[in-house]
């Protein structure tokens, strides 16, 4: 009874959502009644580094509690390396929240960032270029220098932790990281849609819950405020109505406003600090030696308001396209390539997924590793991997999806990203309509359950011990004619206690985005080069790597 009251509560809110009663707010916090709908509730206006070493402390600028208004091989000794950090589960004291619930609870999320991912877009598109003056906003505008080269490179690989959000309801994966001096432990959400890194600091004034205290930036002698002369300003975007940048207040720091979505939103100065991190060095290629290496002056967002469902995060970490993502900042020392294999969402949480920056060897020679292009990467949609896909292939069967379904338009509408951020995965119609009826074409001898809300379609398998084998083979044809294989489990889950098992795949509207979740990313060894401009995977037993 429990569930069915679940499952009509959440069935309910997403009726809300198509019915257009949740309303995000735009970045200018303006309201416009003619937005069109892009998906089911989501409101669209209608317009078309490192350097030295810092040891300052600085106290935050804001000073008043009030809120805003709205809420290849590894070279050595001057060349690139990689770095590799593990990627862990939730601690096993915590509870686990119910596959279901989990599941269901990272669709509601999903919509809520798919709505965020398309103002995303506008914003860039409508602002043009991040040197463009914002009106009253009193910056110096100049041309922001890239960041300086290195002045020096490490050898090795750099070790952390990377942790299913699962336990606390979240679909999305949570990384370790280590900031300030004396260094600090917290916990981010790792994100490959957006770009900035930001966490709750103190003086928090307007805060969610998360697990462990603040970051406080007075106890941290790496801490700096970025001014808001320098040029590293124009990276971010002001606060509405802007902060006026006084000519005479030399140390003024840099406010910044970044949003994810209604009422996700984080709001403080922008800054830099150093983030120590855990390197792995081969030696005579076997023995591993391990030390701490510190990483310093990365550019982060010292939030003061942050508002949203963040799960117990301290923040986010952005590894983005843009400039100020996490691993833009790296590509200094590690070049331009990072990868992560995800291992199984319900996983004990004892395994570790691995995140690595720098090009790696057992990836690079992997057998099955396969490739295809990144398209885009530039504005408006310079902060997402997108690749471009051609049809989908079903039970050995490529499907006739009209080929414009994917085309991504100059304006920045379409087309498809792969999102670490997004739990399941998103079709834009009519090639979700297309897979779904394929689906349901090729699955025989299964009863179909019509009554469950959200996924379909949904079969019962009740009493079924390799129903995997029934099941249709799927898989993505990209335009360039590379081909990503997937196993049964990352496109069906099965549901317990009732044995029901659905297609992880849901749809959006022909001209939003199509999204490759983390979903589908499970147990595959996946690949940015932004250098070479080009997505790889190879599925791999991620627990292994």
């Amino acid at each position: 009874m429990v569930v069915k009251c679940f499952l009509f509560l959440l069935f309910f809110f997403f009726l809300t959502y198509a019915f257009g009663a949740h309303h995000a707010r735009t970045l200018d916090r303006s309201s416009n009644p003619n937005a069109s709908s892009i998906l089911a509730g989501i409101q669209i206006p209608n317009h078309s580094s490192f350097d030295g070493v810092s040891s300052s402390s600085s106290d935050c600028d804001f000073s008043s509690p009030e809120k805003p208004e709205t809420s290849g091989d590894d070279e050595f000794h001057g060349t690139k390396q990689s770095v590799k950090l593990q990627l862990k589960h939730r601690s096993s004291g915590q509870t686990p929240m119910p596959a279901k619930e989990s599941l269901f609870d990272s669709a509601a999320s999903d919509v809520n960032r798919i709505r965020t991912l398309h103002k995303r877009i506008l914003e860039k598109k409508t602002r043009k270029t991040i040197l463009k003056p914002k009106k009253n906003d009193g910056r110096r505008v100049t041309a922001t220098p890239p960041p300086p080269a290195a002045e020096e490179t490490y050898a090795g690989k750099l070790m952390g932790t990377l942790k299913s959000g699962v336990s606390l309801g979240s679909g999305e994966y949570f990384m370790d990281v280590f900031l300030g001096t004396p260094p600090k432990h917290f916990s981010l959400i790792l994100d490959t849609g957006s770009d900035l890194n930001w966490i709750q600091c103190t003086p928090c004034y307007d805060c969610f819950e998360q697990t462990g205290p603040h970051y406080d930036p007075t106890r941290s002698s790496s801490y700096r405020n970025v001014t808001c002369h320098d040029p590293r300003c124009n990276l971010v975007s002001s606060p509405d109505p802007p902060k006026p940048c006084r000519a005479e207040a030399k140390s003024q720091s840099c406010p910044y406003f970044y949003w994810y979505g209604d009422s996700s939103n984080t709001t403080g100065d922008f800054a830099t600090e150093t983030f120590t991190v855990n390197l792995t060095t081969n030696v005579d290629g076997r023995k591993r030696e391990h030390r701490e290496v510190e990483v310093e002056n990365v550019m982060f967002g010292c939030g003061h308001w942050n508002r949203g469902l963040f799960h117990g995060a301290a923040g986010l970490l952005g590894l983005g396209r843009g400039p100020l993502s996490f691993a833009s900042q790296l590509q200094s020392l590690y070049g331009q390539s990072f990868s992560y294999c995800l291992v199984d969402r319900n996983s004990n949480s004892s395994v570790s997924s691995k995140l690595i920056f720098g090009e790696d060897k057992d990836l690079l020679n992997h057998p099955e590793l396969n490739f295809t292009s990144l398209i885009g990467g530039k504005a408006p949609v310079d902060v997402f991997y997108y690749v471009h896909i051609k049809s989908m292939i079903v039970g050995g069967e490529t499907l006739d999806i009209p080929e414009q379904t994917w085309d991504l338009s100059p304006d920045g509408f379409g087309g498809t990203i792969i999102d670490s951020g997004t739990t399941l995965s998103y079709f834009a119609d009519p090639a979700y309509n297309i897979i779904k009826k394929s689906f349901m074409g090729k699955v025989k001898g299964y009863p179909l359950v019509h009554d469950f809300p959200i996924l379909e379609p949904c079969y019962n398998v009740s009493g079924v011990a390799d129903y995997e084998k029934d099941l249709p083979s799927f898989s993505i044809l990209f335009d360039d004619g590379a081909v990503w294989n997937f196993p049964v489990e990352n496109y069906f889950i099965k549901l317990e206690p009732e044995e029901i098992v659905c297609l992880a795949v849901l749809g959006t509207p022909r001209s939003a985005l199509s999204i490759i979740g983390n979903y589908q990313q499970q147990n595959f060894h996946i690949m940015y080069d932004t250098k070479k401009s080009r997505l790889g995977f190879a599925p791999t037993r991620c627990a292994d790597v």
